[in-house]
């Protein structure tokens, strides 16, 4: 079997046993401003999603709770510093909507609120060879999203880095670097869904489906999803 574009430290694996991991991989995609069916779709479900917490604190669902045990496994705050999932579904409990950004963004965090779990697409077209989910060493290199300016991640928080040290997302799901952000011209993607709860396994697998559903029927490409690792 192809080794995978995306993969798991045996590090990770061993530090956190509960984890559920997926990709779905999408070449010859055709990302662009969101288009008004899939646009009501992603509002339709932002109201579900509002309806559904009602006045639940999001450290009560338990999808966002194992991410905060995980943030602070690794020395962050996970009050001060949020997991991608929980940043959104707070910007949507405060401020009543999650604005769109462009289709393959919009779709990402449609599922993404559906699940309450983090989705990251990623586009691929700076990678080199594997990414993987690692330690940090501390020598890997982020670009913040809309600047040129490089930073390091601390020593011992986990990202998504590939074969060169470029790192394309830091402290595990809280922000994607600039160089993976899908926009307009994004073609080609790894898109990753992982989770840490009691039903980790069946929600990855859930969400997956929604969205290869939804990225076959509005950017078309070819594309295959995998479970990397779960129970």
């Amino acid at each position: 079997m192809e080794i995978p574009p995306f993969q798991y430290h045996s590090d990770i694996l061993t530090r956190y046993p509960d984890l559920a991991g997926g990709i779905i991989v999408a070449n010859g995609i055709r990302n662009r401003q969101t288009p008004p069916e899939v646009l009501a779709l992603y509002q339709d479900e932002q109201r579900k999603v509002l309806q559904r917490i009602g006045d639940t604190p999001l450290s009560r669902i338990e999808s966002l709770a194992a991410w905060r045990s995980v943030f602070r496994s690794f020395g962050v705050d996970p009050t001060q510093i949020r997991s991608a999932c929980e940043a959104l579904l707070r910007r949507l409990t405060k401020q009543g909507d999650i604005p769109s950004i462009n289709m393959l963004v919009d779709i990402g965090n449609l599922i993404s609120i559906r699940y309450a779990i983090p989705i990251a697409i990623v586009d691929r077209r700076a990678a080199t060879g594997t990414i993987l989910v690692h330690f940090a060493d501390g020598s890997e290199r982020f670009t913040n999203l809309g600047t040129d300016e490089v930073v390091h991640p601390d020593m011992g928080e986990v990202i998504f880095s590939d074969e060169v040290g470029l790192a394309f997302a830091r402290r595990w799901c809280w922000r994607q670097s600039d160089q993976s952000a899908a926009r307009e011209h994004t073609t080609d993607i790894i898109v990753t869904v992982e989770a840490h709860h009691t039903r980790a396994r069946q929600d990855v697998e859930a969400a997956m489906q929604d969205l290869a559903g939804l990225l076959q029927n509005y950017a078309g490409g070819e594309m295959y999803s995998q479970m990397l690792v779960g129970r």
